[in-house]
């Protein structure tokens, strides 16, 4: 009979050192520069997580900035904006190339910043000195003077709202030249100067024709242009009925409060509005998104609409892998998973914590895959019952709800090595803060049950998916191994090619180093 002790120790020795510690100072492998700079950007909203505070994350994206290839900085803030759908951290990326590599500066200014409110978080950035320069410099003001020249000025009123900086204040800091009288009578108006009245764009004269209490119909512009209006119920009504697909989502309660729902018609709008696939895709919206908005509604708003919520959401992760083989997803519902998915930030915290982007994940996969085993973890594995047959939303709820404990990211494997299972593809949702398995052994926990379980199922691939700004992980990047992050439903599309074996050696970096600049 073979040894077992013996090959169990030829096994270990093949196992990479450890070379860092974690948050919680337990054993762990530090994430190359590039991988810690994709996982900031995939991940990073500057808000105070459970382990690091905004400026710790401030400091260290900036430090790997200087630790990679500019070009690569400028991938990055590509991906981040287009596949991540982030906001804040392709701005700072974009802002920090203004002093280092005014060419590729002037290529992610172009795909980044797409509309108004990246626009005045650019400019905001640039002004805070963060990035080395407390003015916009001569570039930045002809990006952003060119900007303005290729939006229409309906375009541009639509998306006047916002402060610190307002549309007003860059206007007066790049002192754009207007093309034309209309253009001129717009930024006079805008800024507060004498214009030509005659001049304005229609929809401007709308809305003051509006204001003055000259015009009965609601201008087709923003929520949050006319919601400081003294608004009767049939306005808000004709709001809802013209709003984007993002101003509805976010605007669900209020539309209750001001009675648009009593009409049943205008509910069914809403509602079919939700569940348009062809609006939802170009809107950009997260899946944790459309479970903040269900988690957010009041009792007023029907559940017709809320229901279209759930259809929604089920439309946002129809990419999930579906693969030949056996699943396994293992969301982690530690106490630091209690911590909110985008950090806490003053004014704007979601209600959304990680633990409920981890069961959104698993979910998901369930939904599916419905013979996927789902293996929530904590200290040790979590007994839950799910039916893969009920929704994402009711699936998610369930999974969020049994959160508590420390993190052992070893516990479902090693489960799984007890039940001698096979399985073709692992997947992990975790902040990736282990410490609770931390031991003597010359690598990770993880990795050394991972190692155990290749050894009863030699093609099966391991997926890392962490939902926080990290610099670590618990299992080295290799052949079978791939480290990601993120909580957009792209990530999905990533860990089904890494499943059927299309991605690169280096796996998700070679995907961004493949953004063209």
């Amino acid at each position: 009979m073979a040894n077992q002790t013996l090959f169990a120790s030829l096994r270990n020795a093949l196992i990479p050192q450890t070379d860092t510690v974690n948050s919680e100072k337990a054993p762990a492998y530090a994430l190359a520069p590039k991988q810690a700079l994709a996982q900031y950007a995939a991940t990073g909203c500057f808000g105070r997580t459970f382990y690091a505070t905004a400026d710790e994350q401030l400091t260290r994206v900036l430090e790997l900035c200087e630790a990679v290839e500019s070009e690569f900085v400028a991938r990055v803030a590509i991906y981040s904006r287009t596949h991540s759908f982030m906001k804040d951290m392709p701005a700072l990326l974009c802002a920090w190339l203004s002093t280092r590599e005014p060419r590729l500066h002037e290529c992610v200014f172009a795909r980044v910043v797409d509309n108004a409110r990246l626009l005045r978080t650019y400019v905001q950035i640039l002004r805070s000195g963060v990035v080395g320069r407390k003015s916009l410099g001569s570039a930045p003001k002809r990006l952003v003077s060119e900007w303005l020249a290729s939006r229409e000025e309906e375009v541009l009123f639509g998306s006047s709202a916002g402060q610190n900086p307002s549309l007003a204040d860059i206007v007066k800091m790049v002192h754009p030249k207007p093309a034309g009288p209309q253009r001129a009578a717009f930024y006079g108006y805008l800024l507060g100067r004498p214009y030509e009245a005659s001049a304005l764009p229609e929809l401007v004269m709308q809305f003051e024709r509006f204001k003055a209490g000259e015009a009965l119909d609601v201008p087709d512009l923003p929520f949050m242009l006319l919601s400081a209006l003294p608004l009767a119920q049939k306005d808000w009504a004709s709001i809802a009925k013209n709003a984007s697909w993002q101003t509805t989502r976010m605007n669900l309660n209020t539309f209750a409060r001001h009675g648009v729902f009593e009409e049943q018609a205008l509910a069914s709008l809403v509602a079919a509005r939700l569940r348009d696939a062809g609006e939802l895709q170009p809107a950009r919206v997260s899946p944790y998104q459309l479970l903040t908005a269900y988690r957010n509604c009041d009792a007023a708003v029907p559940d017709e609409v809320r229901n279209a919520l759930q259809d929604a959401l089920e439309l946002a992760v129809a990419n999930v892998p579906s693969i030949k083989g056996q699943e396994v997803v293992c969301p982690d519902v530690s106490g630091s998973m209690s911590s909110p998915v985008t950090g806490h930030r003053a004014g704007s915290t979601t209600s959304v914590r990680c633990i409920e982007v981890a069961a959104l994940v698993a979910a998901s996969v369930l939904r599916k895959n419905q013979s996927a085993t789902v293996l929530p973890f904590e200290q040790g594995v979590v007994s839950v019952n799910l039916n893969s047959r009920d929704s994402v939303m009711t699936n998610a709820e369930r999974l969020a709800s049994i959160g508590g404990g420390g993190t052992n990211c070893s516990a479902p494997v090693r489960l799984l090595n007890r039940r001698k299972a096979k399985a073709d593809l692992v997947i992990f949702v975790s902040d990736n803060e282990s410490w609770v398995d931390q031991g003597r052994g010359c690598g990770t926990a993880l990795l050394a049950v991972w190692s155990e379980f290749r050894q009863r199922n030699p093609k099966a691939r391991l997926v890392c998916l962490d939902v926080q700004p990290n610099q670590t992980t618990q299992a080295a990047e290799r052949a079978d191994i791939l480290n990601i992050g993120g909580f957009s439903d792209q990530v999905f599309e990533l860990i089904s090619a890494f499943a059927a074996g299309r991605l690169e050696a280096d796996h998700w970096i070679a995907r961004i180093e493949a953004v063209g600049v």
